[in-house]
Order: C-alpha cells, then sequence, then structure tokens
C-alpha cells in the first residue's frame, strides 16, 4: 500500500515539474525554443486551476464577511508585487497587476466593478482617468493661447503602473463547513491599490482602488500566470493557488457588521497601532469559533 502511495505521488511530482517548469529550457537548441512546449507536453497537459467544491447553505453553520490589505513592503507579499521591469526578464515572469490588466485587455477577465459589492460595473475607458493623467506645462499653454497647434513635447503624460501599486484589497469569506466540521476561507475579491494619479508628486496621495476584479471569474487567468517561487524555480506557483492558499499576509482593515460594513479606521482612528490590534481581534474572534466547536 505505501509502494502504491509512493508511486503516485512521484508521478504527481513529475507532472506538476514537466507543466510548471519552463518549458524545453534544456532541450533547446537557441533562444527562440525556450518556453516552447513539445508536442508530447502539449498532448500531457490537462493544466486547470482546482475547481471548488460544492457548498450548500444548509452546511454553512457560521460566516464572517471580511476586507483586508496586502501591503507590498512587507517581504512576504513580494511575489504579488515582483517583477516591475519587465525590459529584462522573460514573457514568463509578471507581476500580479501586470496580470490582472492584461487579461482585462484581452478579455479573459471579462468583468471589472467599481466596489467590493459587485454592484456597478466598469470599462477599460471607465478606469482610464484613474490610471492615467494627460497635462500640458505651461509653455503648451501660452502656444494654445498663442493660436498654435500645441507640439507634443509639452504634453505630459503619467500611467499607474505595476511599481506604483501599493496594496491590494481583498474581500473574502471565512466559514465554518459543518459537514466537513472545518474552517475555511473563500476568496471572493481583489482590487489593486495605487496612489491617485493627479496627485503622485505630493508628500502623501490619497490612495485609490482602481478597480474590483471578482475572483472566481479570473481564476482561469490567474492560474496559467506564475509567479516566482523562491526555494524551487522549477516549480514556479500560480497566482491561482498563492491566492487561494493564503501565502501572503493581510490586516483586516473592515468586516461585516451592523454599522454599514463600518471600517476600523472609522471607529479607531489617527492611532494605527490599535487599528492593527482590532484587526488581530477579529481574526481572533474567527479562529476561536473554530476552536469553540471542539470544547467541552
Amino acid at each position: 500500500m505505501m509502494k502504491k502511495q509512493f508511486i503516485i505521488t512521484s508521478f504527481a511530482i513529475m507532472t506538476m515539474s514537466l507543466g510548471f517548469s519552463q518549458a524545453n529550457i534544456l532541450n533547446a537548441k537557441s533562444p527562440q525554443e525556450i518556453g516552447v512546449k513539445t508536442d508530447a507536453q502539449l498532448a500531457l497537459d490537462n493544466d486547470k486551476p482546482l475547481e471548488y467544491g460544492y457548498v450548500d447553505d444548509r452546511d454553512i453553520l457560521y460566516s464572517r464577511m471580511t476586507w483586508e490589505k496586502v501591503v507590498l513592503d512587507e517581504r512576504v507579499n513580494f511575489p504579488l508585487y515582483y517583477p516591475i521591469d519587465t525590459n529584462n526578464i522573460g514573457s514568463n515572469r509578471r507581476s500580479l497587476f501586470d496580470v490582472l490588466m492584461s487579461n482585462v485587455k484581452s478579455g479573459a477577465i471579462r468583468n471589472i466593478y467599481d466596489d467590493s459589492y459587485f454592484n456597478t460595473k466598469r470599462t477599460l475607458k471607465d478606469i482610464e482617468a484613474a490610471m492615467v493623467m494627460i497635462d500640458t506645462t505651461e509653455l503648451g499653454i501660452e502656444q494654445l493661447n498663442a493660436g498654435e497647434a500645441l507640439s507634443p513635447e509639452y504634453i505630459n503624460r503619467r500611467d499607474i503602473t505595476a511599481a506604483d501599486i501599493v496594496e491590494y484589497r481583498i474581500k473574502g469569506l471565512w466559514y465554518f463547513d459543518k459537514r466537513l466540521s472545518e474552517l475555511k476561507y473563500r476568496l471572493l475579491g481583489i482590487a489593486p491599490v495605487a496612489p491617485d494619479v493627479n496627485f503622485m508628486d505630493t508628500d502623501k496621495p490619497d490612495l485609490v482602488e482602481l478597480f474590483w476584479v471578482f475572483f472566481p471569474d479570473s481564476r482561469e487567468a490567474l492560474h496559467k500566470a506564475k509567479t516566482f517561487n523562491k526555494k524551487n524555480s522549477a516549480i514556479p506557483l500560480s497566482f491561482d493557488h498563492l491566492l487561494n492558499s493564503r501565502r501572503f499576509n493581510g490586516y483586516v482593515y473592515q468586516e461585516e457588521n451592523v454599522q454599514g460594513d463600518r471600517k476600523i479606521s472609522e471607529y479607531i482612528s489617527d492611532n494605527a497601532l490599535m487599528q492593527l490590534l482590532e484587526s488581530d481581534r477579529v481574526k481572533d474572534k474567527i479562529r476561536n469559533f473554530e476552536m469553540d466547536m471542539w470544547s467541552y
């Protein structure tokens, strides 16, 4: 029995390595062949995100919706932020923001939303105001006042890029599945957050949620995109795997409550330490429910 399990496990690891490592890198005879899968690899490919199991509403004994900030300054969150310079790196590695934007533009991610409640859909044209700033210099204004055509060198354009992303905000549901007797988490939404493009050069620009993505709608695209695995570069992680397994550190800044889902900053203001402690209290309250279920 043990031998059978060992064989199955070994085969699974070999299959993962074949699917996740940079294709054909050791057999390539030219740089152009790197990353191009062989016919045998294409025939074996069946690489899809792991489907969520069906959870009946009657099986949910307890649930709590939370919103978290994933700050990209923290080392554990670096795989979501880097690489920010794509000029000197292969096309198989991109930051989470670049992956989201490229898939939104291509239509692989079909819908983006205005907020975390997913009520109002947005388009790329709608979010352009938050992503791009186009300004005319003083010399350009003088040129226009003189009745002349505006020269391109007098136009300043500023675009939000992956380097400008400060944090991600995620929305998810903690729930206790009474059929499995287990506390579980389901990620529902994610939003990139950057400084207001119109005030980028000020000391403390306001942070803006660029758009929200309904996570189940983006899983296929995020599974195809790989992030760097610092422990083993032969088996990079997909963004879908990284986010679903919560391989990041987040701070709760909001939970559903009777006061209209008010944020922690609304009742604890100008005190970052107390806000952090309140975030931990919310997490402990959720975890303690599972512990209390096993207390007699």
